[in-house]
């Protein structure tokens, strides 16, 4: 009787002297592709955002000036830049600049994103256009910015004093009035809401159309269902702008340092220091001052409460659609 013939697993190859393999399955190529196609995101994440983080983690421990050995001194750096005056003088300046800056800024800027997206919303020919025009800001180089807005804030040739001047208002020093330079810094920054303009009106676009005729049907008039049907429809977007608006704002740099830099002048802030916002700050202490350590706790300092004030915006601030 003929012994039965064992047949080989697929996968496997035989040889004279050769012992089995297996081939790699298609879910082990499929995991290999994987891994190959994040390898760059995965490269430049751990490159260039978590290795920096850890070093200046570590070095906000230590005493450092970029050009000599780092030294320990432990809590040194945070405790001296909460509560010694004397050694970092314009540190709690810098957190209420900021502070006011944020509060007049990121609610300014949403209203005029909201307006702009209403606008572009309800043209009918041209949207394209006007959308476009509208984002232009987002995209302009912050030099260019920083140029156009000196210019426009100029108290002897401004195009805004000039205006003002139309009707009877005596034009104003910006740039140089301690009272009136946050203000002036987050009207820039208002002009600058072209990507909240954009998620508002997706926002917008997304509401349906049949709540809309079901509050005409009911008598609503174009007042009563902006407030009692557009905003409690967007709730979710402008919670959304609200986080990161108020994230952003925390961390303005450019727009200071190229408002304060031209004309040859010192990057200090302005008058009096009225616009040393917190980061502009913390650059002058890593580049200017020779404190890199100090600047690292700074920005650790900011982590924390950039995360303290995001949490409880999650906590308090309402987020679904009513």
């Amino acid at each position: 009787m003929t012994a039965p013939v064992r047949a080989d697993p697929p996968g496997l190859t035989q040889g004279p002297g050769v012992r089995a393999r297996r081939r790699p399955g298609p879910h082990r190529r499929d995991h290999l592709v994987g891994w190959l196609l994040v390898a760059p995101a995965l490269g430049y994440f751990l490159v260039f955002l978590l290795y920096p983080a850890l070093s200046a983690l570590y070095y906000s421990f230590t005493d450092w000036n970029l050009r000599s050995a780092a030294g320990w001194v432990g809590l040194a750096n945070y405790t001296d830049l909460l509560f010694d005056d004397v050694k970092y003088p314009h540190f709690w300046k810098s957190v209420r600049v900021t502070l006011q800056y944020t509060l007049i800024a990121v609610p300014l800027t949403m209203v005029s994103a909201l307006a702009q997206a209403l606008l572009v919303n309800a043209i009918r020919r041209g949207a394209n256009l006007f959308r476009l025009l509208l984002f232009l800001p987002v995209v302009t180089a912050e030099a260019a910015v920083g140029a156009i807005w000196r210019w426009l804030y100029d108290p002897q040739y401004g195009l805004i004093n000039s205006v003002l001047g139309l009707f009877g208002i005596p034009g104003q020093n910006w740039l140089n009035t301690p009272e009136l330079v946050i203000p002036a810094l987050a009207f820039i920054a208002a002009w600058q809401c072209g990507i909240s303009m954009i998620i508002y009106l997706a926002g917008l676009k997304g509401i349906p159309g049949a709540i809309r005729e079901a509050a005409v049907i009911d008598g609503a008039g174009p007042w009563q269902r902006f407030w009692r049907v557009t905003v409690p429809m967007l709730r979710p977007t402008t919670f959304y702008l609200l986080v990161t608006g108020v994230i952003a704002a925390l961390q303005v740099f450019g727009l200071v340092y190229v408002i304060f830099s031209g004309s040859g002048r010192s990057v200090t802030g302005g008058p009096e220091q009225s616009g040393l916002s917190y980061v502009l700050h913390l650059y002058l202490f890593a580049f200017r001052y020779d404190a890199m350590g100090a600047a690292c706790a700074m920005s650790f300092i900011l982590l924390v409460f950039i995360m303290i004030i995001t949490a409880l915006q999650f906590r308090f601030v309402k987020q679904e659609a009513a």
